[in-house]
């Protein structure tokens, strides 16, 4: 029987750069949230067996309407996060329900036209043996090390990968990297659940990711998500 497929989308943080008047995950992209299309398109990939929606306490009862409103068939578990990312998918994984394998899908809701097919390939290559998978696509800028305002060195881009989400991992391992982070308190702050992963000694292997899956940070890539939309390339 294949193990189940558990999507955790990251909401509760403020996204200030955006400029918005409400939290980033809940800013409307051509009359849906981001959080909402998020939660569409995992629904849509065909690989999810259930949904869970980190949120702030103060935004859960803005969530819930909203979600019950723009995405009604694909029921959703919303969970109270923290005060760090990092903190946040910790709670939603210690929400869960699932003693036994499974495979667990962490997302950023900011990352709202990733495709569906996209998602699918994350969560077939854990299922396939990888104990943390991460979508890659090529940097296009020249990367430079720096200090201050002075250039280090300038890394060969040919083996640099910018990283999207969702991120998939063992549900297992995952929770076993968590343990040890939150209860060692190391030297160095997990940037996406990858690093973490890659602290506690797991091969994070990569699958190909997507242009479409960009984040949406600031006021342009807003109006380049809805340039994409008017263009009828989302999925």
């Amino acid at each position: 029987m294949p193990r189940p497929v558990i999507a955790l989308i990251a909401a509760a943080g403020q996204g200030t750069r955006l400029g918005a008047d409400v939290p980033k995950a809940f800013v409307p992209l051509d009359g849906v949230s981001l959080v909402g299309r998020s939660v569409r398109a995992m629904a849509r990939s065909g690989v999810v067996d259930g949904i869970v929606v980190l949120v702030s306490p103060e935004m859960e009862a803005t969530a819930r309407q909203l979600l019950q409103r723009e995405v009604p068939e694909t029921p959703v578990r919303l969970v109270h996060g923290g005060g760090e990312r990092a903190d946040s998918v910790w709670a939603g994984l210690q929400a869960l329900e699932h003693p036994g394998p499974a495979t667990v899908l962490i997302h950023d809701a900011a990352r709202a036209l990733v495709p569906p097919e996209m998602i699918a390939r994350v969560a077939g290559a854990v299922a396939a043996g990888s104990p943390a998978v991460v979508p890659v696509v090529p940097v296009a800028d020249t990367i430079k090390n720096v200090d201050g305002d002075h250039v280090l060195g300038t890394p060969d881009r040919a083996g640099l990968r910018a990283v999207q989400t969702p991120q998939g991992f063992d549900l297992g391992q995952l929770l076993a990297a968590n343990r040890a982070y939150f209860a060692g308190h190391p030297d160095f702050v997990a940037t996406d659940d990858a690093s973490l992963m890659e602290w506690h000694g797991a091969t994070v292997k990569t699958v190909d990711g997507d242009p479409l899956a960009f984040k949406i940070t600031t006021p342009i890539d807003l109006v380049l998500a809805r340039a994409v939309l008017e263009g009828a390339l989302s999925p």
